[in-house]
């Protein structure tokens, strides 16, 4: 009986000191489609590689944690996004990404705000980046078609 506990014994002794080292804290896989920061998560801090990774990077530094961004961090980057996507001296296949970008950020979900906050949108300028400011509200229908 001593034979075939034997070497179970020793395995438990061998295998002892692997289970009590800690786990090095493992970050979740970055989904990236661009860059260091276009996509869910990031490579920070790894710097950006061009003008649309670091509207990635701005859209990340105001999404807190866990969370859904403001509409206003949504409303910057699709902006900013579309300022490259509208550069003719970028290259074509960061235009083409960045339009994508845009396209993506305008249909994000962001964090419920007590107060609407004012859209802004560019204008006829918005190469030279100017925005306006819309002070129309739209009020929302009630679940059961009643305002």
């Amino acid at each position: 009986m001593i034979r075939s506990i034997l070497p179970v014994v020793m395995l438990a002794g061998l295998a002892a000191p692997a289970f009590a080292q800690t786990a090095p804290a493992v970050r979740a896989p970055a989904l990236l489609v661009h860059g260091n920061y276009c996509g869910p998560g990031n490579n920070a801090p790894a710097a950006p590689v061009d003008a649309l990774d670091a509207a990635c990077a701005r859209h990340d530094a105001c999404t807190p944690d866990d969370a859904l961004p403001s509409k206003a961090c949504n409303l910057r980057l699709q902006v900013e996004a579309g300022r490259v996507a509208d550069d003719p001296r970028q290259p074509d296949d960061l235009r083409f990404m960045a339009g994508l970008v845009a396209s993506g950020a305008a249909m994000m979900l962001s964090a419920l705000s007590g107060a609407p906050a004012p859209a802004m949108v560019p204008t006829a300028a918005g190469a030279a980046g100017r925005t306006v400011a819309l002070s129309r509200t739209v009020p929302v229908q009630a679940a059961g078609g009643r305002q």
